[in-house]
């Protein structure tokens, strides 16, 4: 589990933080680049970000967690889905990494 848990990790972080904006401390991923491209873009990270919560589902995310999780990829997909602003939100909001956080809050109790 904890190697499933290591992958989701990079995984999320490829989606959300994996670069940084010279000069700042702002990162970014694929999530908000790809989102650029309409609909197709937000889609495709949408479906990743779904993969990540079911792998946490069977690493032990309970039904509550699960549907949190989802929640934070929907809202991602959603918003993120709106032109150019979608892409600032998804640089912010990185659904992947939070998700991956409560993820890990959760293994630890």
């Amino acid at each position: 589990m904890a190697r499933a848990i290591v992958e989701l990790d990079l995984l999320a972080a490829l989606l959300d933080s994996r670069w940084r904006i010279p000069g700042t401390s702002i990162r970014f991923g694929l999530d908000a680049l790809v989102g650029l491209v309409p609909v197709l873009g937000d889609a495709a990270t949408g479906i990743v970000s779904v993969y990540i919560v079911l792998r946490a589902r069977s690493c032990g995310a309970g039904k509550t967690l699960v549907a949190r999780m989802l929640g934070n990829v929907l809202l991602d997909t959603v918003v993120g889905s709106i032109p150019i602003l979608g892409s600032i939100f998804d640089v912010y909001f990185k659904a992947n990494n939070r998700n991956i956080r409560l993820l890990r809050r959760h293994l630890h109790r």
